[in-house]
């Protein structure tokens, strides 16, 4: 039997660098993409098939898809869309450019890369895209417009492209994550310092007391939280199942926002979720 490839985005670390290392010791080959080249070398060094894939660089995406199907003789199982980041902050004081730069990379770099896999896929008669989105693409969450935005517009892009893909032999699978230990949080203060100018906004006493000690100072796990494993175990299921289910929640947090969402009325949800 012909060993299984996959292409994994965002594996610098968190989910990307367990599901890469997991994957791989599951005998898959593994292509392992990151935005940053000296990460790309990193993984090399460990071994790993690595390349530069920058999700806001169309170019990037190309030249990423052309060397990989050139090492499968254009062949690849299974796409892992995992790479994201956030840009904290209120709607209110999000410039259109912040807006801009999250979908970017959590959007339209997910989609185009999604669209240059589907040929090989349907030539070669079978493949499975599977989204990484995140509890927070089907619930909001104050203070992460830009991150829920993004990722309930992939989640829309992803189950509309499940319905088109139903009579062809290609699985489209979704994530969806609550609370994982990775470096989100850390990552996400470069765009905030970027494009949020909290202290000219009306809200300047909510950002001091509720967002900058969150943003700024590390209190260890959040409550719920589970390691990148978590997901690991989900996404090793959803590609090795003869038949995914459609979605797979992670996390308590993630199964009650399912259950908030269906149950309760608007009204009380925001009163829950907020």
């Amino acid at each position: 039997m012909a060993q299984k490839t996959i292409l994994i985005t965002g594996c610098s670390s968190g989910i990307g660098y367990d599901a890469a290392l997991r994957l791989r010791a599951q005998g898959w080959r593994v292509f392992a993409s990151c935005r940053a080249p000296e990460d790309v070398e990193r993984l090399q060094a460990e071994g790993f098939e690595s390349l530069v894939l920058d999700y806001a660089d169309e170019a990037s995406i190309t030249s990423a898809v052309a060397e990989v199907l050139g090492a499968t003789d254009w062949r690849l199982d299974a796409l892992f869309n995992n790479g994201a980041f956030a840009c904290p902050g209120l709607v209110e004081d999000l410039p259109r450019g912040a807006l801009r730069e999250v979908f970017e990379t959590n959007v339209f770099g997910y989609h185009d890369l999604t669209r240059q896999i589907i040929p090989a896929m349907r030539a070669q008669g079978h493949g499975r895209i599977i989204n990484c989105s995140s509890v927070l693409g089907f619930v909001p969450a104050s203070w992460r417009g830009a991150y829920v935005a993004s990722k309930f517009a992939l989640e829309g892009l992803t189950q509309t492209l499940r319905l088109e893909m139903r009579d062809t032999p290609i699985d489209v699978v979704l994530i969806q994550p609550g609370p994982i230990t990775s470096k989100i949080r850390q990552n996400s203060i470069p765009h905030f310092e970027k494009w949020i100018d909290w202290k000219a906004s009306p809200r300047a006493d909510h950002y001091r007391k509720r967002l900058m000690k969150r943003l700024y100072e590390s209190s260890g796990p959040d409550r719920y939280e589970l390691p990148a494993k978590a997901v690991s175990d989900k996404l090793l299921h959803a590609l090795e199942a003869k038949r995914p289910k459609p979605c797979y929640y992670i996390t308590v947090p993630t199964y009650a926002a399912a259950a908030i969402r269906r149950i309760l009325p608007i009204r009380m949800q925001d009163r829950l979720l907020s």
